[in-house]
């Protein structure tokens, strides 16, 4: 879980999209720009990579379990979807989420939304070794509500693209009304828990129209 709430940082627009980040304003071989681990051991994890043009956030963990964060603040009611691309590298060995000692993913992308001072609410979105496609999870008390969108290691190496409501995500998941302002996405590729290994890669993160 993210601590502490993050600030405003604007996209640039593409037609019914608006750009969160394409990492092309990052250096090959760096750590992403404007991007914020929750630890700083995470900035070895995370490192922007290209491959045939496309520019994508490489995560690599070794036995860790550490956010990266992007600060970006948007308007849910005109652009309620959220969209990226994801890749899985290497699935943690052993993981299953549905269980605290084995909550280990390739691949998880957030949401994030304010709650206090000190923690965050955050719909999590997850590529699965073994948790069906479709289960829903929750983790941090219930301040992490979790969608499974893929699940199996068939389509390890290859890219798939992802869309997601966001709008319809909270009302459901937290069961809230009143919906506040997201403050930010979040990735995690994490191997604590299982003591494995983990790698995914991360690209073209936008929020679009319906």
């Amino acid at each position: 879980m993210l601590s502490g709430a993050l600030g405003f940082v604007g996209g640039s627009w593409a037609g019914d999209c608006v750009a969160i980040d394409d990492f092309s304003r990052t250096k090959v071989g760096e750590f992403p720009a404007e991007w914020k681990p929750r630890k700083d051991a995470g900035r070895e994890v995370y490192t922007v990579l290209e491959e045939r043009a496309l520019r994508f956030l490489r995560a690599v963990s070794r036995g860790l379990g550490i956010q990266a964060a992007r600060p970006f603040e948007w308007d849910l009611t005109a652009y309620p979807v959220l969209s990226w691309q994801w890749r899985p590298l290497l699935f943690p060995a052993g993981a299953d989420e549905r269980a605290a000692q084995t909550n280990d993913s390739a691949l998880a992308v957030y949401a994030v939304f304010p709650h206090t001072v000190f923690s965050v609410k955050s719909l999590k979105y997850v590529w699965s070794a073994v948790v069906p496609a479709g289960q829903h999870l929750s983790s941090s008390r219930g301040l992490t509500q979790v969608r499974v969108l893929r699940s199996g290691t068939e389509r390890k190496g290859e890219w798939a693209e992802e869309r997601v409501n966001v709008l319809e995500d909270y009302r459901a998941l937290f069961k809230e009304t009143e919906i506040p302002t997201p403050v930010g996405i979040a990735v995690l590729t994490d191997s604590d828990d299982t003591k494995s290994s983990a790698e995914g890669d991360y690209a073209q993160f936008r929020v679009c129209r319906p």
